[in-house]
């Protein structure tokens, strides 16, 4: 008797007693970065930013502060640790962090648009004097590929979501700037699929297909060679057989490497994507999308990487499709290298 009635005790008071020790803000400055990637001043910026989105409308005195929802959010997605042990954490039950961590990825990933912004006419002179400067290439507004977020199996279509190292992931398309922001983040295709065919059923393939007006107006993409070579994509020669083609490999592979590493740099400050995620194919979309707006907001904000590991990077594999970008790309090899 008096151990149940010191359990449901311990069970009443418990959330009450997280919640004024993390109200209290035991963390120093670095540790408290290390816990949520962002330092306070930032996690009080995206309470403002959520606010609206996340501040539930009752009259209840308990409810959960915008604040504490956010805390919880990010550092799901910086451990990669069970919704459990992070519900141990802040003295909250599982499904309640998973209705939190569904709330705060929704409401981040509505502001999509304020973070991941396609070069225009006022920011492409910089992006392209960016990525001159790391290796004199020319005319590049971004480079391209793909990398693997691990799941665990999916109860619908299955197979669709084995990759060629034979685990099951969603295979992410990002485009970046020569300062590693995401321009521009497709997640929704399962892990059999190839990156050329996510580039040319993207939003952002379809429109260059259609509008590319030449490389010296509209600029250059970057591609590895699981790309078909496009007039505005271009990739490196398979057998180059001439001082400008190796000149062009070499300029070319250093510019295009800055994607493999904003790749990296973001699964470092995000662990979760490092690790196997246990949600449906549906959920972990849109956690990639939410992760790939707050590494933008880091980079904006100026925020240092904690974890300095390298992450390895899965090559999965060639689906070209047609190429038709050679002629510019000897042109470029010739003029430039």
């Amino acid at each position: 008797m008096a151990a149940r009635l010191l359990y449901d005790v311990q069970q009443r008071y418990k959330p009450r007693i997280y919640r004024e020790f993390l109200g209290a803000e035991p963390y120093t400055e670095s540790e408290f970065q290390a816990r949520y990637r962002f330092s306070k001043e930032s996690i009080q910026i995206l309470t403002n930013l959520l606010n609206d989105d996340l501040k539930r409308r009752t009259n209840r005195s308990h409810a959960i502060p915008v604040e504490t929802q956010i805390k919880i959010a990010l550092r799901y997605y910086a451990s990669g640790s069970f919704m459990q042990v992070i519900g141990d954490t802040f003295g909250y039950d599982k499904s309640t962090v998973s209705r939190i961590i569904q709330a705060v990825t929704g409401a981040i990933s509505a502001h999509g648009a304020d973070f991941l912004r396609w070069p225009d006419e006022t920011t492409k002179p910089a992006i392209i004097n960016g990525f001159y400067n790391i290796a004199r290439f020319p005319c590049v507004i971004g480079a391209v590929d793909g990398t693997h977020i691990r799941i665990q199996a999916p109860s619908d279509n299955e197979y669709a979501f084995v990759n060629r190292k034979n685990f099951h992931s969603i295979n992410v398309q990002g485009i970046c700037d020569h300062e590693g922001k995401f321009t521009n983040i497709v997640a929704k295709w399962p892990g059999s699929t190839h990156d050329s065919f996510i580039f040319r059923n993207s939003d952002v393939g379809i429109h260059l297909d259609q509008n590319h007006r030449g490389f010296d107006v509209d600029g250059l993409l970057l591609g590895d060679s699981g790309y078909a070579c496009k007039p505005y994509l271009m990739t490196p020669y398979l057998r180059p057989s001439t001082r400008h083609q190796e000149r062009f490999n070499s300029a070319q592979t250093r510019t295009r490497s800055v994607i493999e590493r904003t790749f990296g740099r973001w699964k470092r400050r995000f662990h979760l994507l490092h690790s196997e995620i246990r949600l449906t194919p549906d959920r972990v979309c849109k956690i990639v999308i939410a992760c790939a707006i707050l590494h933008n907001f880091a980079i904006l904000q100026r925020e240092p990487m904690i974890d300095d590991r390298e992450v390895e990077e899965i090559d999965i594999g060639q689906d070209l499709g047609r190429q038709d970008g050679t002629n510019v790309r000897n042109l470029i090899a010739t003029t430039y290298f």
